[in-house]
């Protein structure tokens, strides 16, 4: 089964992406901010929250898990802390 979702879908704030170019290849993030090119990514581990990384949307792998808690505490709050990053990205399995 294959859990990866296409860019023009839509994909919003708070979900969980796989970068599959650079140093960081492999490792799951979060989606804290996106524009049309880039997404703003981190795991609250090796990219803060305060530090996220900008990456173009053809450089990382979409799955179909999202975290609505931390959607949701971006929508109110404007802010999550790293170990509610950590928290969200442990509670992923891809199928």
């Amino acid at each position: 089964m294959n859990t990866a979702l296409d860019v023009s879908t839509g994909v919003d704030v708070g979900y969980v992406v796989i970068s599959k170019a650079g140093r960081d290849k492999g490792q799951k993030f979060i989606v804290l901010a996106k524009d049309s090119e880039f997404a703003y990514i981190a795991d609250g581990d090796m990219r803060k929250t305060d530090a996220p990384k900008k990456k173009k949307w053809k450089h990382l792998q979409l799955t179909n898990y999202k975290s609505d808690f931390i959607e949701n505490k971006l929508a109110t709050a404007g802010k999550v802390t790293n170990a509610e990053l950590r928290k969200a990205l442990a509670n992923y399995s891809p199928v």
